[in-house]
């Protein structure tokens, strides 16, 4: 299964999900690093593994729907069968929704519907939960309301601080997420608008190496 990774910042969840396919977790190759930014760590890993690249920036776009459809063609041109939303820090639009429909995953630092938005740690040690995670989930035009994949637990310990927490999380990411991309790809998981599990959902400990809650709240209609 070839992957498309968008990422806007230094590419940790990029880099998990290209150690997990070198140990033969993650039955993917990685065709693009597409990014927003310039700067972003996630193009100078692409560069050192020898991966195709593109950067669509917003501010040569006089709306964010032309954007949107920039970053589509952009994204479209590697030919992907998945697009992996890996720490990009754009909503993706119609255009991009319209191209690639229902094979768009992200990756959310916390157990949603709960804390969706750009501060999913830091909404939870506001509100004083003692469970906190990550989701990986399919795009649609909301803000992290697409059907989720999977989840992985975490306690929020009283010491934590933002920064604690999200360190802690972003671990259970960089096992989640390639796990899940696995799944899809040997047809565990059956994308579509109601994602199902076409058979028992096992994810292998070379690519979660811990004993993280693991939750698959799919339909099996």
């Amino acid at each position: 299964m070839k992957l498309a990774v968008l990422a806007s910042g230094r590419g940790s969840n990029l880099r998990a999900i290209a150690d997990a396919i070198d140990w033969g977790a993650c039955a993917a190759s990685i065709v693009a690093v597409v990014s927003d930014k310039d700067d972003a760590g996630a193009l100078a890993f692409a560069a050192e593994r020898g991966v195709a690249s593109a950067i669509v920036r917003p501010k040569a776009y006089e709306s964010r729907a032309l954007w949107d459809a920039a970053l589509a063609e952009a994204v479209a041109s590697f030919s992907p069968d998945l697009v992996v939303l890996a720490g990009f820090m754009r909503i993706i639009g119609g255009a991009m929704l319209g191209r690639f429909p229902h094979r768009i995953v992200n990756v959310h630092p916390a157990l949603l519907p709960s804390f969706p938005g750009a501060h999913g740690a830091r909404d939870a040690i506001a509100k004083g939960v003692r469970i906190s995670g990550c989701t990986v989930h399919l795009v649609d035009a909301g803000v992290d309301t697409g059907p989720i994949l999977a989840q992985a637990a975490v306690s929020v310990w009283p010491s934590d601080d933002e920064a604690s927490l999200q360190a802690r999380i972003q671990r259970e990411e960089h096992r989640l997420l390639p796990a899940v991309i696995d799944a899809i790809a040997k047809g565990a998981i059956v994308l579509g608008e109601r994602p199902q599990l076409a058979s028992t959902l096992a994810f292998d400990e070379r690519a979660l190496n811990s004993p993280a809650l693991i939750s698959a709240p799919l339909s099996t209609r």
